[in-house]
């Protein structure tokens, strides 16, 4: 018999008639008998795959303190799962800035938990590519900060060690699902944060907690050693208290990285904080009459961004009102992608397949074994979109995933259309003010309130459009955010925007 190597057993009869259930098969136990025989032969060649060693990114600035997780009175909004200290070099243009990390984000070395129970005591074996860029260039990270479970949250109130309270009012939730980052920003416990956003994870929190967040061009930025959610829609991004230092960040962190798959080779970058004037005279808006009005929309968040665009206008920017019906559809176009690719991607152990670049081996083991044995744990929404994902891709063939995504294209068309003729789109970024802090949630009330904001940043998340969320004032003495839009790869018009709306109006 061919020899099978020790990590890959052979399947047994049971196994097969299983996995032929799963592909609709009916096999026969001749059909059984002679698929082990090929099969056994086939698993010999696994031996030598145990052998080989597979390349990993190289760890750089290897002196690095694993940190430790803070109690509430040295961590009183909840903003950090780890504080740490990894050291970058000794000068750069970050030199100086301290940096807050998403804790989905791969430093070597330190714990990663994804705020989730599934991850405690997960150490990443390599870095993230963004982390080797921001520590080659100066910057000194102190800390993984806190974020939604396994990111499947825009309230910020669903990570696994309680919700993250608002910088700005501790009686109300920072937004997620990056809120840690923004919590730990905004208070002054980081110079500037990374966080993630697959559906306005970056934004939503900035414009909760009176920070700025950036997110940039879909591919702009490398995703590599970050856990995702869809490689068609994963985004990550500065997170800071001023368009300026987002700019800074950016500078570093952008371009080409031939390890992740969701970049396409001719990436163009820009010198972002270059590119910042401070005129508002240089800036064209069309302000979306569709981003206005939502179902769930305060009358003050409108207000507030009506007569923040005013000002801006009368400091000399051309303000203009634009029709863009399809953006209504954007939600739902994101849903009917997120739903299934993030399934796809939670089955393929939150590594995926088919793309060229780096796979992380020792993560989709932690993952697989995490997903197996605790799937109970698993966040109430996390358990509803894998729910409802399996069951339209199964039951409707995929249908609706693929026309979301020829759909997306008209819906980017559609923006784009708009964008030839102004620098940026604007509207709010949420509908509404951050929400008030509460213990007594059903499991309906919290996935409502998980997601009753996305309409109008999930849609630039499938589109692909660089989008920043800047403070524009507060309703009822809370922060709003006044969100710009532009074109792909036009990240530098984008901030420049936001750069010079903080100057003139803010």
């Amino acid at each position: 018999m061919p020899y099978t190597p020790p990590n890959v057993r052979a399947p047994t009869p049971e196994d097969l008639h299983e996995m032929a259930d799963r592909h609709h098969m009916s096999l026969t136990d001749d059909e059984v008998e002679d698929f082990l025989a090929v099969i056994e032969g086939t698993l010999g060649g696994y031996e030598r795959l145990d052998e080989l060693v597979e390349p990993t990114p190289t760890v750089e600035f290897t002196d690095r303190d694993p940190g430790y997780r803070p109690d509430r009175e040295e961590d009183p909004l909840n903003a950090f799962v780890t504080k740490c200290e990894v050291r970058g070099a000794d000068d750069g243009p970050l030199a100086g800035l301290t940096v807050g990390l998403k804790d989905n984000i791969a430093v070597a070395g330190v714990e990663m938990t994804c705020g989730s129970k599934l991850f405690e005591g997960y150490v990443p074996r390599t870095d993230a590519t963004i982390v080797t860029r921001l520590l080659g260039a100066g910057a000194t990270i102190t800390g993984k900060t806190n974020m939604e479970d396994m990111a499947f949250s825009g309230s910020g109130e669903l990570s696994a060690t309680g919700p993250v309270l608002n910088p700005q009012s501790e009686d109300h939730i920072a937004g997620g699902s990056s809120s840690g980052s923004i919590a730990a920003v905004v208070s002054g416990e980081v110079d500037v944060a990374i966080g993630g956003d697959q559906g306005g994870s970056v934004r939503i929190p900035a414009s909760w907690s009176g920070g700025v967040g950036h997110k940039p061009t879909h591919g702009l930025v490398p995703y590599t050693g970050i856990v995702g959610l869809g490689h068609s829609f994963d985004h990550t991004g500065p997170m800071c208290r001023t368009t300026e230092d987002c700019a800074r960040v950016l500078d570093v962190v952008a371009g080409p990285d031939p390890l992740d798959p969701r970049q396409k080779r001719d990436v163009a970058v820009e010198d972002y904080e270059e590119a910042l004037d401070g005129r508002a005279e240089e800036v064209t808006v069309g302000v979306v009459t569709e981003g206005f009005g939502h179902e769930e929309s305060e009358p003050g968040v409108d207000e507030t961004v009506r007569e923040a665009l005013d000002a801006f206008e009368a400091a000399g920017a051309t303000v203009e009102e634009v029709s863009i019906p399809m953006h209504l559809d954007g939600l739902p176009i994101w849903n009917a992608i997120v739903m299934e690719e993030t399934a796809a991607l939670v089955r393929d152990d939150g590594v995926g397949r088919y793309g060229l670049g780096y796979y992380d081996t020792a993560f989709a083991d932690a993952f697989g074994r995490a997903r197996r044995a605790q799937a109970d744990d698993y966040l109430t929404t996390v358990k509803l979109t894998l729910l409802l994902g399996e069951y339209l891709s199964d039951r409707y063939r995929g249908h609706y995933y693929a026309k979301a995504q020829n759909l997306r294209r008209s819906l980017a068309d559609d923006y784009d259309a708009e964008l030839a003729d102004v620098d940026v789109l604007a509207m709010p970024t949420t509908p509404q003010t951050a929400h008030e802090v509460r213990e007594d949630l059903t499991r309906v009330e919290a996935i409502e309130r998980a997601l009753n904001m996305l309409a109008n940043t999930a849609p630039f998340d499938v589109t692909g459009h660089p989008a920043i969320s800047v403070p524009a004032g507060t309703s009822d003495g809370l922060p709003v955010g006044l969100m710009f839009v532009g074109e792909r790869f036009d990240d530098a018009t984008v901030l420049r925007a936001g750069d010079a709306f903080e100057r003139s109006v803010s």
